[in-house]
């Protein structure tokens, strides 16, 4: 490793282009205070990536591939593969497809919005970072706690989905869910423990496979619609028998009003998980670059991938079908994926197993995901100084071990499944995980609004962005509110009367939990630490961003060393054979 000379003072007005900085100002990267009047020292190794050696930081050994792969990859899991089921059975094929694609453009305004503070300083705080710095430290504090509690359920969600799927040919009788659940909850814990450069390149190879299939399954599932299949043509034919929309609760156009409401709640579930590339940033090379750039190429791959795989789902599956799991009260025996039943309904053979296969690994890699976001999350929060002082602490490969146990520790409320249906688990882990990613949204939302507010006080203008968010402030206002409305009115079902008039009590504690907590958490720490909002001329855009600038210059002429000397050869087979396709 060779060592990143440290000459330059942190916050000197030609680096970081601040209007208050000067040369006399100190900055330290932990807490923004005065320091030792130059940035940390740091080496590099082989690739020019920054290693800190103080076991308080984090390796970027995330390559641009590995981000793009890994964001698009994320979101591609139990709620596209199974949740699209539920949907169906709920609401008919036309209100999934208008809600999938009116929520693909909420999650774009959510991730464009990130994407702006995140090009700015990519730091490893995550999410909660931009909050404190810009709105609230207890915003910051709310936000951080509940993105960690959400990923505590969702990893466990991801494993209840595993179970699902492996009793297409071991049934619960057969084989207790605990057992699938054991294996796998151990098998993403050594993953995550082998290193940031290992679970990157694993991820990328997984993801990969995951994009692959589910192009597969689109093109299969348009040869089905169209009669090139063993059977005839579906076309439009499920859409008027039973009908395009699903009457819910009630009957009429109300019932069928409230079918499509459902079905949005099912595609906010579906699509969280995509601003998950927010909190690789801190281990991202170059990320001014990568993050912008992922965030436009997975929002459209992912509209993409998620309307035509509903669109087509609708023409193959009647939402009335017996065989569709969550229909009707069925038990999880039933084919989990609906994607695997239109297979079946067509009649190929072999074919089915080898999906359920392919859907296996989904599950398996999004799981591995989930508990990677929930470690990161719980080191952004340590460092802050929300979290306890251990959970900050890395090995020599920059991963947040203590992190990464307690995160894996909460996980085990998976082996739920031993002891009940995996079904009615997966319910309620929906609905909590629906809630948790809501208010993470919002909360996204209203930093990009006080980041905007704050940068036009300060005088920072678009062209000293490396990214801006096309629909700026209006944007942000717009989705916060219809986020705000989804998150408020998710779990209607329990307060109308008819077939369900009688109050869910269950369903109705895990849909709303999430939001006594959040707000517990602003107002407990608002009270607890004095804490007060962060006025628009006095948001700090500057601490810590030298220490990136530094890093990302040393990446770059490593970069450049290695291409005048003809190395840069890396990547030739996901350049050759893959890239094109992404």
């Amino acid at each position: 490793m060779a060592p990143w000379s440290r000459t330059k003072r942190a916050s000197s007005s030609t680096d970081s282009g601040s209007p208050h900085a000067s040369d006399a100002e100190k900055v330290d990267y932990k807490a923004g205070v005065v320091g030792t009047g130059e940035t940390p020292f740091f080496n590099t190794d082989n690739n020019g990536v920054a290693i800190h050696e103080d076991h308080q930081h984090l390796h970027r050994g995330l390559k641009s591939r590995h981000i793009t792969m890994i964001a698009l990859g994320g979101a591609i899991g139990t709620g596209l593969i199974i949740g699209t089921g539920k949907a169906l059975a709920q609401s008919g094929p036309a209100s999934i497809l208008i809600a999938y694609t009116a929520v693909g453009l909420l999650v774009y305004v959510v991730m464009t919005a990130l994407g702006e503070m995140a090009a700015w300083i990519p730091h490893s705080a995550g999410f909660a970072g931009y909050a404190t710095r810009f709105c609230d430290p207890a915003l910051g504090f709310a936000l951080g706690w509940t993105y960690w509690c959400k990923y505590i359920i969702t990893t466990p969600n991801q494993l209840t989905a595993t179970a699902l799927i492996i009793q297409e040919w071991k049934t619960a009788e057969q084989v207790n869910p605990g057992v699938w659940v054991a294996v796998f909850l151990f098998v993403i814990c050594c993953i995550n423990y082998f290193g940031i450069k290992f679970f990157g390149e694993l991820e990328f190879w997984l993801s990969t496979i995951k994009v692959v299939t589910i192009v597969g399954v689109i093109i299969l599932s348009f040869l089905l619609a169209v009669g090139a299949g063993p059977g005839p043509a579906t076309g439009f034919k499920y859409w008027k028998n039973p009908g395009a929309f699903k009457p819910y609760i009630a009957t009429g156009d109300a019932g069928k009003f409230y079918g499509f409401w459902a079905s949005l709640v099912n595609a906010v579930f579906a699509y969280l998980g995509t601003e998950l590339i927010g909190v690789t940033v801190g281990e991202a090379q170059n990320p001014r670059k990568t993050i912008p750039r992922a965030i436009k190429l997975t929002f459209y791959r992912i509209l993409f991938f998620y309307c035509l795989a509903v669109f087509f789902l609708g023409m193959l599956v009647p939402y009335d079908s017996k065989q569709l799991a969550f229909a009707n009260g069925q038990t999880a025996r039933a084919s989990a994926s609906p994607f695997v039943l239109a297979i079946r309904l067509a009649g190929i053979k072999h074919l089915p197993g080898i999906l359920n296969a392919c859907i296996l690994l989904f599950t398996f890699s999004a799981s591995n995901t989930d508990l990677y976001i929930a470690s990161r999350t719980i080191y952004g929060l340590a460092e802050q100084g929300h979290a306890p002082k251990i959970f900050r602490w890395t090995d020599k490969r920059g991963v947040p071990v203590p992190a990464l146990a307690i995160s894996a520790l909460f996980c085990c409320t998976a082996f739920m499944n031993a002891a009940r249906d995996s079904q009615v688990v997966f319910g309620y882990f929906v609905n909590l995980t629906t809630i948790f990613g809501l208010l993470s949204w919002i909360s996204l939302l209203v930093s990009h609004i006080y980041f905007v507010r704050a940068r036009r006080a300060q005088g920072i203008t678009n062209d000293q962005l490396a990214y801006v968010a096309p629909f700026g402030l209006i944007g942000s206002y717009i989705a916060l509110f219809f986020c705000v409305l989804i998150a408020l009115t998710k779990n209607f079902p329990v307060f109308t009367k008819g077939k369900w008039g009688n109050f869910d009590t269950k369903n109705f504690v895990t849909g709303y939990l999430g939001i006594p907590i959040y707000l517990i958490c602003i107002f407990g720490y608002k009270w607890r630490m004095k804490s007060k909002g962060v006025k628009p001329h006095e948001a700090d855009f500057y601490s810590g961003k030298d220490v990136i600038d530094r890093e990302e210059e040393a990446f770059l002429a490593h970069a450049a060393e290695k291409k005048a000397a003809g190395g840069d050869k890396g990547g030739w087979f996901y350049k050759t054979f893959i890239a094109w396709l992404f």
